[in-house]
């Protein structure tokens, strides 16, 4: 690493990190989504540069690749870790002003004092986990951006350490940061062959010791009512209402189907959006399910519904739209499970519990994991992700940096 450079510890980079706003859009079709993204990507590739990494190339649709090289002779695979610059649009990503609590005393955190804004521990019991460690907090009215600046910040210090520590031999590294994975579009122009690594992780999991190789088939799905609107003293057997309409197709789909009613490997429908008036009315669901069979039943129902609604109001009523948007990776994983595997070892090595379970979600790696580059998933810290009440025990961010150490080590040995 060139000398010149001042280190930073993790800490303060990811506070760096958290100031730049990187919300994404999907209301933009242009990648990355939002300007502030590609501003920050270019910080990185300067960063990487300063640290010392080769191949710093940042393309034009906002994706940062990177190498360590390799300090030994040795014959070993390309190994390569990988996170998303992009914040959610689920709460707002601007001006997020974090705050540091050292040795937290278990007890309810007081976020905002002019707005009374409180990170209550009965609200939030998992907290007290880490009653003792050093905590990152918002100030209540933003997500503070752990998902995934923590994973971003772990990666960069790990290259930072193993560039100043060169008597720890390892293979050649690539790194990779996308754009809009919150909007379920970081993979779509990730060069998996530019990359050429043999496998990858991504550092995008939430509390300490999570690791996921399982995750939902996904696709989104949008139901456009068409109606007719007369006005309604004369609206008698001629006005045809099409938030009536889609409210009666919300009630068909199982009720109890829903995020709040299901966990584990159970999957649901999902309505995120409703739009309309009497003329048109939009409804916007995701549709999730681990299991391939049940998430192709799920799509079929949904047509089902919508033929329901065309029978009995006249066809072109109900118009669907609907598209996958990522499936399970562990078709993928199983058949190289060393991959996992080699992150169990390295985390029992550490004192970490790994605790290994389905994502409730996507990621990057579950796409890059059917485009041939097989990418399970490690954990950056982060808790309460997309929310206001978002915090980053700091000592989790520094064990995911202590962890792709290790793993780079260890394939090394």
């Amino acid at each position: 690493m060139p000398e010149n450079i001042k280190k930073m510890n993790i800490t303060d980079r990811f506070i760096k990190y958290v100031g730049f706003e990187t919300t994404s859009d999907e209301n933009q079709s242009q990648t990355p989504s939002t300007h502030g993204q590609m501003i920050f990507s270019k910080y990185l590739a300067e960063e990487l540069k300063n640290i010392g990494l080769q191949e710093v190339e940042l393309d034009a649709n906002g994706y940062l690749m990177a190498t360590l090289p390799a300090n030994t002779d040795k014959h070993l695979p390309v190994i390569g870790f990988i996170a998303h610059v992009d914040t959610s649009p689920d709460s707002s990503g601007k001006n997020i002003k974090p705050s540091l609590i050292k040795n937290y005393n278990g007890k309810d955190i007081l976020l905002n004092k002019e707005k009374n804004i409180v990170l209550q521990t009965s609200l939030y019991p998992e907290i007290l986990k880490y009653t003792g460690q050093d905590i990152i907090v918002t100030d209540g009215t933003t997500l503070l951006g752990a998902d995934d600046k923590a994973g971003v910040a772990a990666i960069v210090q790990a290259m930072e350490f193993l560039l100043s520590n060169p008597d720890i031999k390892h293979g050649k590294v690539r790194i990779g940061f996308t754009p809009d994975e919150e909007i379920g579009r970081g993979a779509d122009f990730f060069d998996v062959q530019k990359f050429n690594a043999d496998w990858a992780y991504t550092i995008d999991g939430g509390e300490i010791g999570e690791l996921e190789y399982e995750n939902f088939n996904a696709a989104g799905a949008k139901v456009i009512f068409k109606g007719l609107n007369v006005h309604p003293g004369y609206a008698f057997g001629k006005m045809k209402n099409s938030m009536r309409i889609a409210a009666k197709f919300v009630k068909m789909l199982p009720e109890n189907e829903t995020p709040e009613q299901t966990e584990g490997y159970q999957g649901f429908y999902h309505l995120t959006n409703i739009s309309g008036d009497v003329e048109t009315t939009t409804l916007s669901y995701i549709i999730r399910d681990h299991d391939r069979n049940h998430f192709e039943q799920r799509k079929n129902q949904i047509q089902l519904l919508v033929n329901e609604i065309n029978t009995e109001f006249g066809e072109g009523t109900a118009i669907l739209e609907m598209r996958d948007q990522y499936y399970n990776m562990r078709e993928k994983i199983e058949p190289v499970m060393h991959v996992v595997e080699n992150v169990e070892k390295a985390m029992l090595e550490l004192n970490i519990k790994p605790n290994v379970k389905p994502i409730r979600g996507g990621t990057d790696g579950a796409r890059l994991s059917f485009m041939d580059l097989p990418c399970p998933n490690i954990f950056a810290g982060g808790i309460n992700f997309h929310s206001r009440f978002e915090y980053l025990p700091v000592q989790s961010m520094e064990k995911a940096k202590d962890l792709i150490i290790r793993i780079i080590e260890n394939i090394a040995k």
